[in-house]
């Protein structure tokens, strides 16, 4: 326990064949990223207060698409408040772990659990009302509505309007290029604002888990920068989040704790901070 009396960040202990990154916590070294993380999310906890029990949790899930498994009995668990992400290779199984806690693929075994019930198999709309959201790879905005019209998509499971009107105002302040733009149709703009876009018609439905599957790809430096300071600051802000990542030295950077993921299995598990400098993780993710 740590002197404010919040549970440390430990290393969860190891499912199946995964196994924790070892080696002593090491001060990250100087980086041009470092003004992502915030005083704030630093050393945020895995839970706090008297619930210790994950916001998300899979256990054994196996996802298959047709005759190809492509998600073979992982264990997962991400708890409230935290920031934890999921890298891996190109065909390892991120995105259909993902589509899997989403419905959007269904789950050939296992058990995925969120906010103490459980959902495998539960479709999409039902789970946005629940409070867990995913902006998708590829973005998948609505290309021939506006801006404002997209964002409204997002608050569709919504009846508090005037809550809505001010989240809204939150999201313009996010992203002050949605506002100067926001009758324009989103099929006409770049794909970093279209990312933008994506990311607040996620936050309209108030999400207390925010699934993010590849935020950062095809972007300009300087977009994914933008990218990853308002991921900050949704996390911040108490929301949970799962984060798929390519550039994994990014993900880890920002992240409480990280999964590493190939051939459809995790096989490292541990706080962030430690798998950036496990060798086998710089080995094989940042080209070293």
């Amino acid at each position: 326990m740590s002197a404010k009396g919040r549970p440390e960040r430990e290393l969860l202990p190891p499912g199946g064949k995964a196994r924790s990154a070892k080696g002593a916590p090491v001060s990250p070294p100087d980086r041009p990223n470092d003004e992502y993380r915030s005083a704030q999310h630093e050393g945020s906890p895995v839970s706090t207060g008297a619930d210790a029990t994950p916001l998300l949790e899979l256990s054994r899930v196996e996802v298959a698409y047709g005759g190809i498994q492509a998600v073979k009995g992982i264990d997962l668990a991400v708890g409230h408040g935290e920031l934890v992400c999921l890298i891996g290779a190109n065909g390892a199984g991120k995105t259909t772990t993902l589509k899997g806690i989403c419905g959007l693929q269904p789950v050939k075994a296992g058990t995925i659990r969120y906010a103490g019930g459980d959902i495998t198999g539960k479709p999409a709309f039902l789970l946005v009302r629940q409070g867990l959201a995913m902006v998708p790879e590829g973005r998948g905005v609505f290309g021939a509505l506006t801006i404002e019209e997209n964002l409204a998509m997002g608050a569709y499971a919504r009846s508090d309007h005037a809550a809505i009107r001010s989240d809204v105002e939150r999201v313009y302040g996010l992203f002050p290029r949605l506002k100067e733009r926001r009758r324009q149709t989103a099929g006409t703009m770049s794909g970093g604002e279209q990312q933008m876009l994506a990311m607040g018609r996620a936050l309209m439905s108030r999400p207390k888990l925010l699934l993010l599957d590849e935020p950062s790809m095809g972007l300009a430096p300087l977009m994914v920068q933008k990218v990853f300071e308002t991921i900050l600051t949704v996390s911040g802000e108490g929301v949970t989040i799962l984060l798929i990542e390519q550039n994994a030295k990014l993900a880890l950077e920002v992240s409480h704790r990280g999964y590493v993921m190939e051939s459809g299995e995790i096989t490292i598990q541990g706080d962030a901070k430690k798998l950036l400098h496990d060798p086998a993780v710089r080995a094989a993710y940042l080209g070293e």
